[in-house]
C-alpha cells in the first residue's frame, strides 16, 4: 500500500465532510494508499495536536496560531510558524513512517524544509497542488509592495518551491502558461493541470424549493434567485460587487443574495444598511442544512474576482455551482480563464470585473429566460461530471507515481 503525506491548510476536524481536499484524500484511500494528512488546528479551538485514524487515513491535526478569519499580519505571522510547527509534530507522531509520495497545496509556500527533508529521507517524490499563486496575488490587490522586502522573500521561497517539486499540477491551462511564463527555468514537462474536482452529489433534478426558507430571509419566493456564496475578502473585488448590489434593482424580477464570512463583511454589511440597498440580502455563515436549502432555491451562482490580477485565478466556487446545476454569472479579471470554461461549457455568462452595464445585462438574460437557465443547468452539471470528477483526476496522481518507478 502507497503511503502519502499530504501537507495542507484545509480543516481536516471532519474527514467526511464534503470538499475539494476531503474527497481528494478519501479517493487515494479508496485507491490502496495509505494517507498521512498534516493540518493545522487553530488557537482558537483551544485543542492540543492529535493524531486520529479513520481506517487507512491518519490526521495529523497540529496546534497552530490562528490563520482564517483574522487579519492580515495575523494570518501572516501564523503562517510563517506553521512549517516549524508542522516539522516538529511530524518527527514526533510520523517519524517512522517512510513515504511514498508527499503532497502539498498552496497557500502556503513555506514547506520547503519539510519537503527537502522527506524526499532525502525517503527518497521520494513530491507533488504540488498549485491553488494560490503567490506573492503575485497579494502584489495584483496591494497587499504588499512590488519589489518590496516581502515581496523579494516570499518570490524567492515560492521559485524554491518550484524547484524542489517533481510534479506541479495546476488548475488550468492559462495556470500551466503563467508558470512557465514567469518562471522560464521550469521545465514544461514538470507541469500538468490537476483541476479543482469533487466527488459529485448524485444528480438531482432542479429543484425543490423550500418556500419557508425563502420567507424566513424575506427572500421574495418567485423572484430569480441569484446566490453568490464564499469568502468575502479583498480578492473578491469588494468595491464592484457593491456597485452590483447598488444596481440589482435594473433586473428584472432579480434578488441578490450574498452568503459567506471574510475580512470586509462589516464593510459591505454597512454599506448595504446605509444605502438601504433593494433587492438585495447580506447573511453571515449559515448552518450547512440552511444554506443548502438555500442553494437549492437559488437559480443562477456568481463569482466575483477582483480586476487587477495578472494571474489566472480558478475560484472552487465554480465546482460547486456545477455540483448543484446552476447557471453561473461571473464578473472577473480578464486574465484568468475561468471565463474560458463558462463560455466553452454554455453554462453561463462572463463579464469583466467593473463593467457594471455588462453584468446586470447579463442578468436580466438570465433572469427573463427560463429555458435558457435550464439548459445552462443541465451543462453546467455536464461539464462537472466530465472533467472536474476527483475519481478520474486522482489517475494523474497515481500516474505520475507509477511514472516515477515507485
Amino acid at each position: 500500500m502507497k503511503k502519502i503525506l499530504f501537507l495542507t491548510l484545509a480543516n481536516f476536524e471532519d474527514i467526511n465532510k464534503r470538499g475539494i481536499y476531503p474527497d481528494l484524500v478519501r479517493t487515494l484511500a479508496d485507491n490502496n494508499c495509505e494517507v498521512f494528512v498534516v493540518t493545522p488546528r487553530e488557537k482558537r479551538t483551544r485543542l492540543n495536536t492529535e493524531l486520529s485514524e479513520y481506517k487507512n487515513i491518519k490526521v495529523l491535526k497540529v496546534k497552530t496560531g490562528n490563520i482564517t478569519k483574522c487579519n492580515f499580519i495575523q494570518k501572516g505571522i501564523s503562517t510563517l510558524r506553521i512549517e516549524s510547527q508542522f516539522f516538529k509534530a511530524i518527527k514526533k507522531y510520523l517519524n517512522e513512517t517512510k513515504f511514498d509520495m508527499v503532497m502539498y497545496s498552496t497557500p502556503p509556500i513555506t514547506f520547503i524544509k519539510i519537503i527537502e527533508y522527506i524526499k532525502k529521507r525517503d527518497k521520494t517524490i513530491s507533488y504540488l497542488i498549485l491553488k494560490d499563486i503567490f506573492p503575485q496575488n497579494a502584489v495584483d490587490i496591494e497587499l504588499i509592495k512590488r519589489d518590496g522586502l516581502l515581496h523579494k522573500y516570499f518570490r524567492k521561497k515560492e521559485k524554491k518551491l518550484y524547484d524542489i517539486s517533481d510534479h506541479i499540477g495546476c488548475m488550468s491551462e492559462g495556470n500551466v502558461r503563467y508558470i512557465l511564463s514567469n518562471n522560464p527555468e521550469l521545465s514544461k514537462e514538470k507541469l500538468e493541470v490537476f483541476p479543482n474536482s469533487i466527488i459529485p452529489i448524485e444528480r438531482q433534478k432542479r429543484k425543490q424549493k423550500y418556500p419557508e426558507i425563502l420567507k424566513k430571509y424575506n427572500i421574495p419566493e418567485n423572484s430569480v434567485l441569484f446566490v453568490y456564496g464564499g469568502n468575502l475578502g479583498k480578492p473578491q473585488g469588494i468595491n464592484f460587487l457593491l456597485e452590483v448590489a447598488d444596481n440589482f434593482y435594473k433586473v428584472e424580477n432579480g434578488y441578490l443574495l450574498i452568503v459567506g464570512s471574510g475580512t470586509e463583511y462589516n464593510r459591505i454589511q454597512k454599506h448595504i444598511v446605509e444605502r438601504k440597498t433593494k433587492n438585495c440580502t447580506l447573511l453571515n455563515i449559515l448552518p450547512k442544512k440552511e444554506y443548502d436549502q438555500l442553494i437549492n432555491n437559488a437559480d443562477v451562482g456568481l463569482i466575483f474576482l477582483d480586476n487587477r490580477f495578472t494571474i489566472p485565478n480558478f475560484p472552487s466556487r465554480l465546482t460547486s455551482y456545477m455540483e448543484n446545476s446552476m447557471p453561473i454569472l461571473a464578473a472577473t479579471d480578464s486574465v484568468t480563464d475561468i471565463k474560458d470554461v463558462i463560455v466553452k461549457s454554455g453554462s453561463g455568462f462572463w463579464s469583466e470585473s467593473g463593467d457594471i452595464n455588462s453584468i446586470i445585462y447579463n442578468a436580466n438574460i438570465l433572469s427573463k429566460d427560463t429555458e435558457l437557465r435550464t439548459k445552462m443547468s443541465e451543462n453546467s452539471r455536464k461539464y462537472l461530471e466530465d472533467n472536474y470528477d476527483i475519481r478520474n483526476c486522482i489517475k494523474i496522481l497515481l500516474r505520475d507515481y507509477e511514472h516515477n518507478g515507485l
